[in-house]
């Protein structure tokens, strides 16, 4: 099919932005779509470069809109002559440049291009999530099923007991009058204790099918509290823990609250069976009697499932985190931070009778040297659904904090493995006790590992130890982890890449972008899926030279000073030297591309492409801009005003067109500040204008508002 054709055939969203992309006179819309097959066919890449093929296909457009209006003529659509009569008018300024009205249609066909291969993603994403969504709605709505089931099984057996009490009540009646009675009469004697023994007959079979139905509902019960404990929560706290470290999962406990509260109150009602059962043995017995036997194993069976389900439904709905940290699990001793615990059963009775304790160290490791800490803050509080959005049972800390013990604080014996500060960690403890209904359980929760830092400057390093345990570590209360630190296989330490710029900016790493970062540890491969890195090589406190504060600067430069550009995918950004020349070479002069330094902690660089006389392409580079300079100016500005010095020439821009085909002023038009030139704001930085020497003498500069030159 025709690219024009697909166009008009994507759903809303994506017509929108061909819409925003042709309200502009460049291209209109209406020449885009009369000469649609004519467009398409044409060689414009090379007419770009080409300026004879650029002029007959000049002239050739000018004749079919000639052709177009001659036909609005005959079908006298007045609207159409006089557009058409313009947009030919408009045309005529590219008389003297043709190459450059090649550009443009080229420009704006690749642009087309982007918006169908985005809908084929979003296309092909869609059909991935809706697979997995559906597989996970079909669980959910198994359980769901199963649930609805469990509560109409648990009405139907208080059904049965009443119908269980009513049964004995009239054996017991009959019973009793037998026994008031003086009966002389032998044979109606013996017909009356007939009829007794008919119905203690009959009770007996009802007391052991009541048994037997409520030992198949707590089967039923444990089998959906098994499902609920080792596969929901279990992935809920995994989706959680991986949350913490920028995952874009659901972390919201609703649905278990719902479920956990279900199977509790179902197990509550049970327990008030069995005790139903008690209280009617202690009327009417016999010998043999089934509930006497069976009904104690029952009442076990319901206390321990409700406690194992209790005991699981005591969490930490929001880690430790500090209002200014890097993100949570990261702890600074005297700085402030939060935690929230919730009770997944949900009874409105305990509304604030459950008091919550906090508390560390429930079982430190003996290891030499091994830091303790003290919390001091309010660390009793009560659950309550006050505290709750949507109102479940939380105890919401706000105000904790943490201070090192000092005397006696770290183990003096113990193991002689050496962590250090930020390969430490620490969980942070809370219980509480679950009463009610005369049965009291005590209930412990404990957070993920948290590192706990002394001043600022460990912060980059403790976060990169949250980073490396979240992602390889699924046994939350393993704190000897880096003890014995496993490698990363290569998949989930890129995943884990791109959600830190995805937490941080919106958008996260593509897959180009990936394969350079792969590059760049392991070499060129074929493939990276088997490879791995050593902790050593992620990170390692007070080492300048790791991966990771390599790519913590750049996120960081993003986060503050480029955010939106690199939202609004501008930026390459992860970009080798060689892949950069590889794809400016392609391109027409001045075509420009943005990329991370590989050597200057948190830069940007521009390389640009020109071409020799010979017709030759040659790359430039500018030295990296780093927050020293983007603090003073945007980077915006700097390309905006940047010029080069050619021998005997007037000084000039090269940076035209954004990789891949952008113009310049249109990809970074919208954050020019309104006045231009030295008139600009930020020019009180600048002296002159962002002028570099000729080519004989590039390293240098003779701007006074920057040190980058040309590499």
């Amino acid at each position: 099919m025709a690219q024009w054709d697909r166009l008009r055939q994507l759903p809303a969203g994506y017509t929108q932005q061909l819409h925003e992309l042709y309200d502009r006179d460049a291209l209109p819309m209406d020449v885009r779509h009369y000469l649609s097959a004519w467009i398409e066919k044409q060689e414009w890449q090379r007419a770009a470069r080409d300026h004879d093929l650029a002029m007959v296909l000049f002239q050739v457009l000018l004749e079919n809109l000639d052709i177009q209006h001659s036909r609005f003529i005959q079908e006298e659509s007045f609207l159409m002559q006089h557009n058409i009569r313009r947009y030919k008018q408009n045309f005529q300024r590219y008389l003297d440049d043709p190459c450059a009205l090649a550009s443009t249609i080229l420009w704006f066909l690749e642009k087309e291009k982007e918006i169908l291969q985005s809908f084929d993603l979003a296309e092909q994403v869609q059909f991935l999530r809706v697979e997995q969504e559906t597989m996970e709605i079909s669980s959910q709505q198994d359980l769901e099923r199963r649930m609805a089931g469990l509560k109409n099984e648990v009405q139907c057996m208080e059904h049965a007991i009443i119908c269980l009490e009513e049964q004995q009540d009239e054996f017991d009646f009959k019973y009793q009058t037998h026994k008031m009675e003086v009966v002389v009469d032998e044979a109606m004697k013996k017909d009356q204790i007939k009829i007794l023994q008919l119905l203690v007959n009959k009770l007996n079979e009802c007391r052991k099918s009541t048994l037997s139905d409520l030992n198949k509902l707590l089967d039923r019960i444990d089998d959906l509290i098994n499902i609920l404990v080792e596969k929901e929560l279990v992935d809920w706290q995994r989706r959680q823990q991986k949350a913490c470290i920028g995952a874009p999962d659901s972390v919201c406990l609703d649905q278990l609250e719902k479920w956990f509260t279900c199977a509790a109150l179902c197990l509550i009602q049970v327990r008030e069976f069995l005790s139903k059962l008690e209280e009617l043995v202690g009327k009417v017995s016999y010998d043999n009697d089934p509930i006497k036997g069976q009904n104690p194993i029952l009442q076990r069976k319901a206390e321990t499932l409700l406690k194992d389900l209790l005991k699981r439904s005591f969490v930490v709905e929001t880690q430790p985190s500090m209002p200014q940290g890097k993100g949570p699990l990261v702890l600074r001793t005297n700085v402030q931070f939060s935690v929230k615990t919730r009770l997944l059963v949900k009874f409105p009775e305990l509304n604030h009778s459950m008091k919550v304790n906090v508390s560390m160290h429930r079982e430190a490791p003996q290891i030499k040297g091994y830091r303790r800490f003290n919390v001091f803050g309010t660390k009793t509080k009560a659950l309550n659904m006050a505290e709750s959005q949507n109102g479940g049972m939380v105890a919401d800390f706000r105000h904790l904090s943490l201070k090192e013990q000092k005397s006696g604080g770290g183990s003096k014996g113990g193991s002689d493995i050496s962590l250090s500060v930020t390969e430490e960690l620490h969980t942070i403890n809370f219980d509480t006790v679950f009463e009610l209904k005369g049965l009291s359980v005590e209930l412990q929760a404990s957070s993920l590992p948290v590192v706990i830092i002394s001043n600022s400057s460990q912060q980059q390093s403790a976060w990169a130890s949250v980073l490396w345990f979240s992602m390889l570590s699924q046994d939350t209360k393993d704190v000897m982890f880096f003890a014995n630190t496993p490698a990363a296989p290569w998949p989930k330490f890129g995943e884990m890449l791109s959600w830190q710029f995805l937490s941080a900016t919106k958008r996260g790493l593509n897959d180009a972008q990936l394969e350079m970062i792969a590059h760049k540890l392991f070499g060129k491969q074929q493939n990276y899926d088997s490879c791995k890195v050593a902790w050593s090589k992620f990170s390692k406190e007070n080492a300048p030279e790791t991966f990771w504060v390599w790519f913590d600067g750049i996120l960081t430069m993003v986060k503050t000073y480029l955010e939106d550009q690199w939202r609004e995918g501008l930026i390459v950004g992860f970009v080798t030297k060689g892949k950069e020349k590889s794809l400016l070479k392609k391109k027409r002069r001045g075509t420009f591309l943005l990329r991370f330094s590989e050597s200057v902690i948190g830069g940007i660089t521009f390389s640009w492409v020109e071409y020799t006389m010979t017709g030759e392409p040659h790359v430039n580079t500018v030295q990296p801009f780093t927050k020293v300079d983007l603090t003073q100016i945007p980077l915006h500005e700097i390309i905006r005003n940047f010029q080069i010095l050619e021998t005997e020439n007037i000084p000039e821009n090269p940076l035209l067109y954004l990789y891949p085909d952008i113009p310049r002023d249109e990809a970074f038009g919208k954050y020019y500040s309104e006045k231009t030139g030295v008139d600009s704001p930020y020019m009180k930085y600048i002296k002159t204008k962002l002028v570099f020497v000729s080519k004989e003498t590039r390293r240098g500069s003779s701007s006074t508002g920057s040190t980058s030159g040309i590499q």
